[in-house]
């Protein structure tokens, strides 16, 4: 929660046009290296100087509300229960994450290799995690693999993430797990586009050639009730937070352009049905 209270902090500044340096000083701080600390998560934000950066950033009443919201949940320490209960399971990083899909209403997700994990069957997942170099033990890739499940609950909580997920071919032809395996998932994919209205998936065949994902990777862009989008990117080492207008309106464009160019979601089904038949 810290780091999304930072990067609502540095959006605000780069709207104001102010540079690290300037914003600090107007901050009363010792120098630049303290802010940048607060935008990236690594220090608190003290509450009552929330109206400073009100006043210095010249932030319409409209966005106070939410950015007090950020910064009463980083002080309170609040963290969800999943974050609690796999706290050992998890990184800095991936916890940033695992906060952001908990309040997020709305993903947009591009995949350009692997079932989004919200998506996975356990199978799959097991499959998935085994294969990485991050996990030492096998009570590890259990626990994180159990994680990963607990994570669907955001699909079917009472106000439940909408998901829009734009899947490459080859996240449908890679065979994780084995044949089997990856049979059961694409069964799985089918089942939740019949039985979860809020989850949207759409295919993007090797037919239709370059796309706009091809240069992006895999990334999610989340919404929110109120407050700015956030896109994640996620390479080999470390996830990347987006939230400038700048990046974040790249990413947005991306996807409407996959989402515009990707089948139909009744194609996709007849898609992913025939892509099962063709398993051997």
């Amino acid at each position: 929660m810290r780091r999304r209270l930072g990067l609502a902090l540095r959006t605000l500044r780069q709207r104001a046009g102010l540079s690290l340096q300037e914003a600090s000083e107007r901050l009363g701080m010792s120098g630049p290296p303290v802010l940048s600390k607060i935008e990236n998560g690594k220090m608190r934000v003290p509450g009552a100087s929330l109206d400073q950066y009100f006043a210095i950033y010249d932030v319409p009443e409209s966005r106070k509300t939410e950015i007090r919201r950020l910064a009463s949940l980083a002080s309170s320490g609040r963290r969800g229960n999943l974050l609690n209960q796999y706290r050992d399971a998890i990184d800095d990083p991936f916890a940033d994450y695992l906060e952001l899909e908990e309040l997020a209403n709305h993903a947009d997700f591009y995949a350009s290799q692997l079932i989004p994990g919200l998506l996975q069957t356990e199978e799959y997942a097991h499959a998935v995690v085994s294969s990485g170099t991050r996990w030492r033990t096998k009570r590890e890739v259990s626990t994180f693999v159990e994680l990963r499940m607990r994570r669907q609950a955001v699909l079917r909580r009472e106000l439940p993430l909408s998901l829009w997920c734009v899947l490459d071919e080859a996240v449908l032809r890679r065979r994780v797990g084995g044949s089997e395996v990856l049979r059961a998932q694409l069964h799985h994919l089918l089942n939740v586009q019949d039985e979860v209205p809020h989850v949207q998936l759409q295919v993007m065949p090797f037919g239709l050639g370059a796309h706009a994902g091809v240069s992006a990777g895999s990334y999610t862009v989340f919404r929110f009730d109120s407050g700015d989008p956030v896109v994640v990117v996620e390479p080999l080492t470390t996830s990347l937070y987006l939230e400038e207008d700048a990046h974040v309106g790249q990413y947005e464009l991306a996807f409407n352009l996959l989402r515009a160019r990707a089948l139909g979601t009744d194609e996709s089904c007849a898609f992913i049905r025939k892509t099962i038949e063709e398993l051997s």
